[in-house]
Order: C-alpha cells, then structure tokens, then sequence
C-alpha cells in the first residue's frame, strides 16, 4: 500500500515531473552495487585505466551524495568526458571489434555517474546496467557468471523499489520478498517457453572477434611453448563417448601439423586460405550418441582448429574435413562449441588404397633450413647410409633417447644457437616439443619425409566416469613419419623417454621433479592427494559441463532431439502451435486469478482488507468515499451524520495512519484493534434511531 493509493497525495518534495529532486542514499547504493558486479565479468578484458576511471566516477558520485564534494557543472563533465574518450581512441588504436566496443558501453556507464541526480536519472541507468547484464553473457556463459549477473539484476531492482519507497521502514526486506514472490510466479512460464519455444538461427550474425588473448594451442611451435603452456590448468575441451572410454594411452587429440622449419620455430607451411565468418553455430547435437561416436565441448579459443581422435571422421554440420587427417570449425570458436564425431570403419576385405606422396609434397615434408645443427645432421646421414628402412631408423632413434639418460622436464634449459644439437648431444633435458622438434629435424636430414603434430595426450575423467576433461598441461607434440604403404605413421619420441606421460599423464611424469602446477597455487589440480579438493572440483565441473551442454547450447538440432521423445514427434510448425497454446493459457490462467481477486476484493495487504472493509460499511450508511479522499478526510465527514461513532472513526483512521506514515510497524495489538473498530462502529452506527438503512 502507497501513500498515493489512499491519500492521493504526492510525494515531500516532488520535481515538476513528478521525481524526488534528490536521489535517496540507499537506492543509490543499490545501483552501485549493481553496477560493481555486473562490471565484474569483463575485469580481465577492460584495459586497467577504464576500471579505475569507473572507480573514481563512481566514488566521486557517492562523496557527492554525502554531501562532501560537489558534482561538476556541465563544462567539467564534458572536458571529462572528452578526455576518456580521446584515451578511449588511443588505445583502441582503429582494433575495432566486440571487447572494444563493449568498453566504450562501460566507459558511458561510468560518465553517467556524474549526471546521476534524480529518479528519472536512475531510470536511465537502471535499463544501461540491465543491457549490460546482456553484454555479458557474450563472454562469460558458465553458470556461476550466470549466477552473478542475475544477483547484479536483483540489486537493479531492489534498488528500484526502494527508490520509490525511501523513507518506508523495511522497505528492502519487502523488496526481497516481493522479487522472490515474482520469482516463483514467473519461473514455471520461463522454463516453458525455454523448453519449448522454437529455436530458431538468426537472421544474420556478427562474429564475436576479440581482441582477448585465448590460453591453448599456437599454430607455431618453439623449444619451449608447450612446456609454458603445461604449467596452465585451464580447461581445452570436454569428451563424452557414446562407446567405452579409449585408454590413456590412445588418446592422442591431433589439432595442427607444423611441417616448415624456420629457424627454431615450427610453422605451418601451407596455411589455410581466408574464408569469412559464418553463422554462429555451437550446436553439435545430433541425437543420442551412438557407440562409435563422440562429442567435443571445445571452450573458447578464438581459432578454427578443432581436435580429435586419429581415424575419426566429421558428422555434426559445424565441422569440416581438411588435408592431413585434421578438421576445421566453420567459423572460429570465440564461444564454447560443440562438435560430434565418429570412428572410421573399414571393413574387412576391401582392399584399402595405397597412400602416395606427390613429388611436391615429398619436398615439403624434407624442408630444412641451409645451416645449423651440424651434429644431428652428421649422424642422420651416418644411420641412413647404415640402414635402408625408414622405420628401423626411426626406431634406432628412438631406443637412443630410451637408453641414453635423456630426461623429460618441465624446466627445460636454455637452448643456445644449434638447439638441437644441444639438445642430442649436451644437455639431454628438454619437453616434449624439444623432442618432436629434433626428431622430424633429424629425420628430415636422414631423407626420410617427417612432420610435427601438436595437440593434446590424454584427459582426465570427470565426476562419475561420464567424461573426460583435457585441459591446458595435457598440451602435446609428438611426431609423423611417412612408410611407403603404411601412410602417415605416428612415433612419439616423449613416450620413449617418459612412458608415465602418455600412460597416466603429465603429473606422473613429474611427480619426482615436483614441477606439475608449480607456478598455479590456486589450481584445484596442484593438489590431486587431497580428496576433499577434488571432489568439489569435479561437481562443480560436471555442473558447469552439463549447464553448458543444455541451457546454453540449447539450440535447434538439440530442441528437436528434445522434441522427438515426447509422443507426436513434433515438427517445427507443431511446436510453434504447441507454444502459442501453452502462453494462451498461461495468460488465460493469470487473467482468471486475477478476475478472481478482484471480484472477491481481498487485497494481501490485511491492513488495507480492513480499509476496504470500513469502507463499505460507510457506503452501506450513506456515507460514499471520495477518490482521492485521505482516512481522516473520510472520518470527519462520516461523524458529522454519525457523532455517536466520532471516537470509533477517528481510532480507525488513526491507526490507519500510523501503519503507513508512521514511525514504527504497526504492533500486534494494533492489528487486532482496527479489526475490532469495523463491528464496534457497525453497531454505535445502528444504535442510532433510523441510523441503519
């Protein structure tokens, strides 16, 4: 109940349009708050002088609001803005692209601080900060972002309510209530129009290119970039099997060949050519999962590249096969995607073509730079003159690193100038990309056609065995020898120095080093001995895993492989009618409730029952309420033709008063008297001689 609704009165202090002239202390703060944790998703992504700017604006506007500073004049809040701007420009620096422009929203928001005087003011920044909820969502999706974007919503609108309520006593608390009771209201139709509302694609779309640098797998490798990415727990990318769970040691993802050597850096030598974005697509459900399938929940890289098995094949549409046994997505991941899988078959009898290198392709897969590492290149000339077999040399090469105290590390020294004759013949300790590295060089200098492979090895099973987890540290390289007849074959020089690295992973390869996750703290994964840690680690995954999969790919191919389970298997068009019906009669089902209500005239406010009530008892008796017409206005009138009742009426309308412009809440004692006034007025009306009508 309003002051408004009974006394028809205005607010103490009323604009010309119908705001407070000042903004009350506690609604502000509540707009702050929300503001700090809707800004709290993109930290990593603004440029530093922005989040302080923000904070300085910002902290200004609340001094201000104390009544310590004063708020600038216009010409101030222009030189301001002025100068953001041309920072905002400098650094931006023509790289335009979704993060810039999102700092741009950020940086309005934070200069709104400095007009924000009235409610309408509010107002404006209510609906930017809702928007900027919105904002957020295309970059974080996890369920804990989602999770804190709608607690920064809530604040929007706690704030909102006291905005209109200031100087009404546990005014926040009703707030908080009444958003609960909406909540659970509106919840059920949510869900159903989620569910079944078509999912239908855009009409067009704009990639999502960022300018955030992305954690994972470079298209260049150099001696020690995969050893700096192992030291990193992110997540690369989650698999689930529709079959059994291939062993440890089988799970070679493959993701780029580097077949050009420049310098000390392995490249790809033919690139991909440039296509242009497509539609965005993340949606890689194609129905239940058959035994020779997989599905990939690839996280955001920013790159085309996606990873899979060895003899796999593309079967969900965002996915496209190229040269070399590798798949591309359509456009690049710069959100979680989803992308299905499934296992060659060859079947028995069929003769199987025989794999041939080009004359062009011979060479490419033979390049090595006119000088350095004289030593390898010696000895590969000396084991080729020795042995006519690519393989037995390969495998020479490979029983060398076995026996010859080479060591697999996580802290690879400095290589100097002729790394890898550094590496074979001095210093012995290197990672897995120095290995690979020195391997295709040396093979390549024996006349034998060689590449690298990067990717991942390995992943770890998720919550209840129902996934597996690859994460950053599984990064990998490893290498690809061409066997006339055989094709493209792998050997993995890591597995010949460490085989605890490809049969249970990287933390057992170093565990007696002890520099598995040395410089991450933080990460639940340093401390796989104690249980307690990972357990939660793992819920929390499978949680997110699952609300990734199901609320946010919850697209149309999934929708309709919802649909097809339930009896009628639904076609677009039917689901379309399906849920034009369901908003019909939940709008039918409100309006009813609400006709209800209204006929019955039970207002949830017991106080204000007890208004409605005394007040047809005074219609009853000739005694008809005006609009507009405060308690007391309506008591007076009602004595003069009914003095007897004067104390009665009075008392009413006293304790009316006191519950909604007093001080304090109406007590208990207070509740049970203004229900006892309506009948003890009802009879000093009727005790009256021709009183009653």
């Amino acid at each position: 109940m309003r002051r408004r609704e009974l006394a028809g009165a205005a607010p103490a202090g009323p604009s010309a349009k119908g705001y407070p002239e000042k903004l009350s202390s506690r609604a502000l703060l509540w707009l702050m708050l929300a503001f700090a944790i809707l800004v709290t998703p993109q930290w990593d992504r603004l440029p530093w002088w922005l989040l302080a700017l923000c904070i300085v604006l910002a902290s200004w506007r609340w001094l201000a609001q104390l009544g310590r500073v004063r708020l600038p004049g216009r010409l101030i809040r222009l030189a301001i803005m002025a100068a953001a701007i041309a920072v905002y420009v400098a650094t931006v620096k023509g790289r335009f692209s979704v993060d810039t422009a999102s700092s741009f929203f950020v940086l309005a928001v934070g200069l709104k601080w400095l007009e924000t005087r009235t409610a309408r003011d509010f107002y404006v920044l209510f609906f930017i900060l809702v928007y900027l909820a919105t904002v957020n969502f295309l970059f974080q999706q996890d369920i804990g972002w989602a999770l804190l974007n709608l607690t920064g919503v809530t604040f929007l609108f706690i704030g909102l309510q006291v905005l209109n309520a200031p100087r009404l006593k546990g005014a926040t608390w009703a707030s908080w209530r009444r958003l609960g009771v909406m909540l659970l209201k509106t919840l059920p139709i949510v869900v159903l129009l989620f569910v079944f509302f078509p999912r239908m694609p855009p009409l067009w779309s704009v990639p999502l290119v960022s300018n955030q640098a992305r954690t994972g797998i470079s298209d260049t490798m150099t001696p020690g970039s995969i050893s700096d990415l192992a030291q990193s727990s992110e997540r690369a990318f989650r698999v689930t099997f529709g079959g059994k769970i291939p062993s440890h040691r089988d799970r070679y993802w493959r993701g780029l060949v580097l077949d050009q050597l420049e310098g000390e850096t392995w490249v790809q030598g033919l690139r991909q050519p440039f296509e242009r974005a497509g539609m965005v697509n993340i949606d890689g459900g194609i129905g239940a999962l058959e035994d020779d399938e997989y599905d990939v929940l690839l996280e955001a890289t920013n790159q085309r590249w996606a990873f899979a098995l060895d003899g796999s094949m593309a079967v969900s549409g965002n996915l496209v096969s190229m040269d070399g046994d590798l798949f591309r997505l359509r456009r690049p991941a710069d959100t979680a995607v989803r992308y299905r899988l499934a296992f060659e078959d060859s079947p028995e009898g069929v003769a199987s073509v025989q794999p041939v290198l080009s004359p062009s392709e011979h060479r490419q897969y033979l390049q090595l730079p006119i000088k350095g590492n004289p030593r390898t290149r010696a000895l590969a000339r000396q084991w080729a003159s020795e042995m006519d077999k690519p393989l037995e040399l390969a495998n020479r090469f490979l029983q060398r690193l076995k026996t010859d105290a080479y060591f697999y590390t996580l802290r690879p020294p400095t290589m100097p100038e002729d790394g890898i004759d550094a590496l074979l013949f001095d210093v012995r300790r290197g990672f897995c990309a120095h290995y690979a590295g020195a391997m295709t060089f040396f093979l390549r200098a024996a006349g034998i056609p060689a590449r690298v492979v990067v990717g991942y090895q390995g992943g770890s099973t998720g919550a209840g065995d129902e996934y597996l987890i690859v994460r950053q540290y599984d990064a990998h390289a490893w290498v690809e020898v061409w066997l006339s007849g055989s094709g493209w074959v792998r050997v993995d020089p890591t597995a010949a120095i460490s085989p605890e690295r490809i049969e249970s992973g990287l933390r057992d390869a170093v565990a007696e080093e002890g520099s598995f996750l040395e410089d991450d703290w933080a990460s639940p994964q340093r401390y796989g001995d104690i249980e307690l840690i990972q357990w939660a680690s793992l819920r929390l995954d499978m949680l997110n895993y699952q609300w990734t999969r199901w609320v946010v790919g919850y697209q149309g191919q999934s929708q309709m492989n919802l649909m097809s389970r339930l009896p009628g298997n639904l076609t677009l068009r039917e689901l379309g009618y399906v849920t034009a019906g369901l908003i019909a009669t939940a709008l039918l089902v409100a309006a009813q409730v609400t006709a209800a209500r209204q006929h019955r005239g039970r207002p949830s406010d017991p106080v204000r029952r007890s208004v409605d009530r005394w007040q047809r008892l005074l219609r009853r008796h000739g005694v008809k309420p005006v609009t507009g017409e405060t308690p007391e206005q309506l008591a007076r009138r009602a004595s003069g033709q009914y003095p007897q009742a004067r104390k009665l009426l009075h008392a009413f309308a006293a304790l009316v008063n006191k519950h909604y412009y007093g001080a304090g809440d109406m007590t208990p004692a207070d509740r049970r008297a203004l229900k006892q006034l309506i009948p003890a007025t009802r009879h000093a009306i009727k005790s009256r001689p021709g009183g009653s009508r």
